[in-house]
């Protein structure tokens, strides 16, 4: 099932998350703080998941919806210049980072005994699930957020035009894909069906990103958004508990249809915030220090997405060593989650420093340490 711990968000989703690919600096003219901080929180969210899994994770922050809605946004600003520039500009961005990432998990799958077939292919472009052994799955699995992330850039000119002749109708329709696909037919279950599935489960939220840029909720009744809203928060959580034996888990990354109906309510919320009542976190620039963190996690959302596994796969075998030294043993929490994550967030901060210049040289940016 594509969003079964694939990143949560995370979905990695991440991120996945897996953070709207190619964010500019946190400090350019135009950002948004208040998008900013929700695509950080997503992240954050997003590694937090892949170290304790803990099945509330996504009702506390449903990530991947998150940052599929403001990745939505921002699609619709740019399609104001020609469609085919504007898919390269996010190819181009998008690509460079995956490939170098690419290099260093592909070559340890075949150090380590894989022998890849014609689907290869898809480490070049993801337009389906790369594949991989599973030795290396704690790695790729992430993957399938870039791939549907890939697959809605291309069609977001269509769905786009599709979205403004009614507005309205089409963002309640966008529900409707993947109820069919959990009651009337089931995917495929190939590639094919696993990308079909989480681009039902997202569909909604990418187009709530158009109708954010459009005014479209602005101009909507606070009484018709609480309402509908709630109502999707309700069944969501209300098919998560009632299958929960079904599925062995409330686990929304488990349970597409209540991912989707969730994600809908809740990022509504967050997006009519912003867009009727001008929800605005413009002070964080007070918090010099706070700001800055902001600002290097959407400079660096890609880099942090992708390496975020890697390094907690080596954060195990460090913590291993550290058994080794009598004084760690006696004052460090090394059996601790908790240290793993914290261990995690230094190894991360490493790649960040290490490959994070793939995203400025991607974006034509001078390369930096730190944006």
């Amino acid at each position: 099932m594509g969003t079964h711990r694939k990143g949560g968000p995370a979905p990695a989703a991440a991120a996945a998350a897996t953070a709207a690919p190619g964010p500019g600096p946190g400090t350019a003219p135009g950002r948004d703080r208040y998008f900013d901080t929700l695509r950080a929180l997503a992240l954050v969210r997003v590694v937090t998941y892949h170290v304790f899994g803990w099945p509330w994770a996504g009702l506390l922050l449903p990530s991947m919806g998150i940052m599929f809605a403001l990745a939505g946004s921002l699609m619709a600003r740019s399609l104001r210049r020609p469609a085919p520039a504007v898919i390269r500009g996010r190819l181009r961005r998008l690509l460079p980072p995956f490939w170098f990432w690419g290099l260093f998990v592909v070559a340890a799958m075949l150090a380590h005994g894989w022998l890849p077939g014609w689907q290869i292919v898809y480490w070049v472009v993801p337009l389906g699930d790369p594949p991989g052994d599973a030795w290396g799955e704690q790695a790729w699995e992430i993957l399938w957020y870039l791939r549907t992330y890939l697959w809605f850039v291309l069609l977001s000119p269509l769905l786009l035009r599709v979205f403004r002749r009614a507005p309205v109708a089409v963002l309640v329709l966008s529900l409707v894909p993947v109820v069919v696909l959990q009651f009337v037919r089931q995917p495929p279950d190939d590639r094919f069906g696993t990308a079909l599935l989480d681009l039902a489960t997202y569909l909604f939220c990418w187009i709530l990103g158009f109708a954010h840029h459009d005014g479209v909720l602005r101009r909507l009744r606070p009484a018709a958004v609480l309402a509908a809203a709630s109502a999707a928060l309700a069944y969501g959580c209300w098919y998560a508990f009632a299958h929960r034996a079904e599925y062995g888990t409330y686990d929304l990354d488990d349970i597409p249809l209540a991912q989707a109906f969730w994600s809908a309510g809740f990022v509504t919320l967050l997006m009519y915030a912003k867009a009727r009542l001008g929800t605005d976190f413009a002070g964080l620039a007070r918090f010099r220090r706070l700001d800055r963190l902001v600002t290097v996690f959407n400079a660096r959302a890609v880099t942090i997405y992708l390496w975020h596994e890697i390094a907690l796969i080596l954060a195990v075998p460090l913590i291993d060593l550290c058994w080794r030294v009598p004084a760690f043993e006696t004052y460090l929490p090394l059996g601790s989650q908790w240290f793993l994550l914290g261990v995690g967030w230094v190894l991360i901060a490493v790649f960040v420093l290490l490959a994070g210049w793939v995203e400025d040289v991607a974006a034509r940016r001078r390369p930096r340490l730190l944006p």
